[in-house]
C-alpha cells in the first residue's frame, strides 16, 4: 500500500494550487535568483567550454563535500551564504541539468563568472553567458515554471521573490583595463565610461523589472585595486592600484543615484544598493580585526602576493583559508564572504540603502 505521507514540495504546491498565491509569508518557500559574474556563480560555467571556470581542485576545499564545485571560492559564496539567511536551499545553477520539478520552485543561479554589464566584456573566455542570456534564460525559466503551478503563481513567485545580481568588476578588470589603450578606454575617458556604465546597467535593471522582480539586490563594484591580482600587477608597496579604485570610486556613487531614481519612477523600494566597496573596505584595511592575518595576499596563487595566474593543485595553498581575506588572485574567501553576508543582513545605510536585507525580510513577512 503507497504511504500517504505528502513531501513538503507537494504540501507547498497543493496550497500554491488552493488559494492562489506564493506571497512573502510564506518565508520557507521564497524563491531567490542571482544573476551576475564570478562572485555569485555557483558553476554554470561548469557546463561550458570556457577558461572562465572553478571546477579544478583546490576550489572547492573546504565546500562541504571537499570538491570543487564551480564556484570561485574555497567553501561557499555569496549567494549560498544568503540563502542560508533567508532560510532557502541553496539554488542550483541554471545549466545544471538537475534544477527540473519542484526544485525549480526555489530559484535559480544564472550567473556565469566573466561577464560584465558591457557584452564585449570578457571576450577573452569567449562561450560565457552574458547578461541579456541570462535574461533570457530568466524568461525561459519562467516557463518552464509556469508548467508546473501555472502563470499566476508564477508571477507571485517571480514578484516574490529575492534577487541578487552583482556586474560591473570586469567591465574595468577585463575590459577597460585588461590591455593598455584598450578599445573602450580610447574610446571614452574614465568618467565617461562610467556614464556609459550605468546607462547600461539601468537597462538591465529595467529589464529585470520587467520580467517581476520587486525585490533586487544590486551590489556595487568592490575595491577593484586592492584584490591580490591588481596588487601583483599594479602596486611596488603593496598599497592599492589607484587608477582602479579611482574606478570603483567613481562608479558607486553614480549605481546609488541611478538606484534612487528607478526607485522614485517606480514608486517603490526595488532595488537595493549593497555597497561591497565599503563592505570589503572593512577587512581589506583592517584584517587583523576580523581575525585574518592578511588582505594582500591570496591564499591559493603564485606570484607577488599569490596574484598572478589561475588557482591549481600546483599554487601556493594556505594551510587556513580563514585567516585570508582572499582565496584567489580576484575572489573573497568564504570567511570574508560571510562578513560580507553579515553586511547584507544587518549594515547600516553606508553598506545598504535603503535598507537592510533583515528589515526587508521583516516588511515583507507583514505583507
Amino acid at each position: 500500500m503507497a504511504s500517504s505521507t505528502l513531501s513538503p514540495w507537494t504540501l507547498l504546491v497543493l496550497v500554491i494550487m488552493s488559494f492562489g498565491t506564493l506571497g512573502p509569508k510564506l518565508v520557507e518557500a521564497r524563491a531567490f535568483f542571482v544573476f551576475g559574474d564570478s562572485l555569485v556563480d555557483s558553476g554554470n560555467n561548469n557546463y561550458l567550454a570556457t577558461t572562465a571556470r572553478a571546477d579544478s581542485p583546490p576550489y572547492g576545499i573546504d565546500y562541504p563535500t571537499g570538491r570543487p564545485t564551480g564556484r570561485f571560492s574555497n567553501g561557499l559564496n555569496i549567494p549560498d551564504i544568503l540563502s542560508e539567511q533567508i532560510g532557502s536551499v541553496p539554488v542550483l545553477p541554471y545549466l545544471n541539468p538537475e534544477l527540473t520539478g519542484e526544485d525549480l520552485l526555489n530559484g535559480a543561479n544564472f550567473a556565469s563568472a566573466g561577464i560584465g554589464i558591457l557584452n564585449d566584456t570578457g571576450i577573452q573566455f569567449v562561450n560565457i553567458i552574458r547578461m541579456f542570456q541570462q535574461l533570457q534564460y530568466f524568461i525561459q525559466y519562467q516557463q518552464r515554471v509556469a508548467a508546473i503551478i501555472g502563470p499566476e503563481q508564477t508571477q507571485q513567485l517571480v514578484n516574490g521573490a529575492i534577487v541578487l545580481i552583482t556586474v560591473g568588476g570586469n567591465d574595468f578588470v577585463n575590459n577597460y583595463y585588461l590591455v593598455p589603450f584598450s578599445a573602450r578606454s580610447r574610446q571614452f575617458s574614465l568618467p565617461d565610461y562610467c556614464r556609459y556604465l550605468i546607462s547600461e546597467y539601468r537597462k538591465l535593471l529595467m529589464r529585470l523589472y520587467e520580467l517581476g522582480a520587486r525585490r533586487v539586490l544590486v551590489t556595487g563594484t568592490g575595491p577593484l585595486g586592492c584584490v591580490p591580482a591588481e596588487l601583483a600587477m599594479r602596486s611596488r608597496d603593496g598599497q592599492c592600484s589607484q587608477e582602479l579604485q579611482r574606478a570603483a570610486s567613481l562608479f558607486n556613487p553614480l549605481l546609488g543615484s541611478m538606484l534612487r531614481e528607478l526607485n522614485s519612477d517606480y514608486g517603490d523600494d526595488v532595488f537595493i544598493g549593497v555597497n561591497l566597496q565599503r563592505m570589503s573596505n572593512d577587512f581589506i584595511s583592517n584584517p587583523q580585526r576580523f581575525g585574518f592575518v592578511t588582505s594582500k595576499i591570496a591564499c591559493c596563487g603564485q606570484g607577488p602576493y599569490n596574484g598572478l595566474g589561475l588557482c591549481t593543485i600546483a599554487s601556493n595553498l594556505c594551510p587556513d583559508r580563514d585567516l585570508y581575506g582572499f582565496w584567489d588572485a580576484f575572489h573573497p574567501s568564504e570567511k570574508a564572504n560571510r562578513l560580507v553576508v553579515q553586511s547584507f543582513m544587518t549594515g547600516s545605510l553606508d553598506y545598504m540603502n535603503p535598507m537592510n536585507l533583515s528589515t526587508i525580510l521583516a516588511m515583507d513577512s507583514k505583507i
